[in-house]
């Protein structure tokens, strides 16, 4: 899953992006609200998490052009007030939760993963291609019925194929969400982790699902039907 959080208070920027990413996250960032804006409307986003009180411009207005512009990712909304009023606003404007702070990371990931499940509720709630299997509910993956243990990389790595089973991935496009917007797109952190991941779901399996495309980049394939 992607995330854009939108903070101009680095410290608590630091804080929200260490532990989104030590779930297996990828998040971007932005420290006012046109750059935040501008990411919104140039990346497909999970979530937004979005301070109300930013430079350049504020996160009720932020998140109105979003609505306006028919962008329904949901949004979780940040803030130091407590107010009757600005909760009424942030639910006017389309907000879809609600945070005060200080909060507790624990609070703040379990309004993530909520919001998450809510914004996906058109997706598959179990993730398959043969007999491999993910649930990102319990995140479990098993092949053959049998456990597969992955880091949080690769389990992101391996959700995002899923969930693009059959399509071409470039490598940017891998980076881009499954990783932060800060990476390299010439590194060869996608080609490692596409080894260690098909050591795990393919070396002892069979048939293999990852496929490299030469020149493009790699797809999950979901192997035909035999007669």
């Amino acid at each position: 899953m992607r995330i854009l959080l939108v903070e101009d208070d680095l410290n608590l920027a630091q804080f929200i992006l260490k532990g989104l990413r030590e779930e297996g996250y990828a998040v971007d960032y932005a420290a006012d609200g046109e750059e935040g804006l501008e990411l919104a409307f140039a990346n497909p986003y999970d979530l937004v998490i979005l301070d109300i009180m930013l430079p350049k411009l504020d996160g009720f207005t932020l998140c109105r052009n979003l609505r306006s512009a028919g962008n329904m990712t949901p949004v979780l909304l940040l803030t130091a007030r407590n107010t009757i009023e600005d909760k009424v606003s942030a639910f006017d404007i389309g907000a879809d939760q609600f945070l005060t702070k200080p909060f507790a990371f624990a609070e703040l990931l379990a309004r993530v993963r909520s919001l998450l499940r809510r914004g996906g509720a058109q997706q598959p709630t179990r993730l398959t291609a043969a007999d491999l299997h993910l649930d990102p509910a319990s995140r479990k993956v098993t092949r053959s019925g049998k456990d597969i243990i992955l880091t949080n990389k690769e389990y992101a790595l391996l959700e995002f194929l899923l969930r693009n089973k059959n399509r071409v991935l470039t490598r940017t496009a891998i980076i881009e969400h499954v990783w932060d917007i800060s990476y390299d797109p010439m590194t060869n952190i996608v080609d490692a982790h596409i080894r260690a991941l098909r050591s795990k779901i393919d070396r002892e399996f069979s048939p293999p699902l990852i496929v490299t495309v030469r020149g493009a980049g790699y797809m999950l394939e979901e192997p035909k039907p035999t007669e």
